[in-house]
């Protein structure tokens, strides 16, 4: 039965979930990657030393604005969904590219075996947050068809505003 009214906690709920996830790797992801980065470096040498700088230059007020900038992002892009009851492209976009970061996250913990930050938060509240708003739309008749190019655009999206997010972020705490 199509239910063609998608309710905020469908919506919104993208922003909550979000903001309890980016609460995790705020308080974890600084403190983090200056204490693994030099593991991680020797670990796996064929990451560009770029990558491994840019890591290592991040500090807490940066990547606080960045989160910032983010969190405006994906209350954007929550907004957008409740307007839209669910159907707007950049809604479901940001919602695909959530969960599709939240397995990269599970991946980013496999690989070093451990923990690494938005790792605990993933599999408790990114997924199953987005496999229940996915569902919901589907039940109200709004989902877009998930297609190869739909598939990469949530994680393209998710790493365009990680992007943004940070370059915002690094110019305006570093006076830029």
């Amino acid at each position: 039965m199509n239910d063609d009214h998608v309710n905020s906690a469908v919506t919104y709920g993208l922003f909550a979930a979000w903001l309890l996830h980016d609460a995790e790797e705020l308080a974890a992801g600084p403190r983090w990657i200056r204490e693994n980065v030099p593991v991680l470096r020797k670990r796996f040498p064929g990451v560009p030393e770029r990558i491994w700088r840019a890591m290592e230059t991040v500090d807490e007020r940066e990547f606080a604005v960045a989160v910032g900038v983010m969190g405006a992002i994906v209350a954007s892009a929550a907004v957008s969904g409740r307007r839209s009851q669910g159907r707007s492209a950049f809604y479901q976009g940001a919602l695909n590219g959530f969960g599709l970061h939240g397995l990269v996250h599970l991946a980013q913990a496999a690989a070093v075996r451990g923990y690494t930050p938005g790792s605990a938060t993933s599999p408790l509240i990114v997924v199953p947050f987005t496999l229940w708003a996915r569902g919901r739309l589907r039940r109200a008749g709004v989902l877009r068809p998930t297609r190869a190019r739909d598939a990469a655009a949530g994680p393209a999206l998710a790493a365009g505003a990680t992007i943004v997010s940070h370059a915002i972020a690094r110019s305006v705490t570093r006076g830029r």
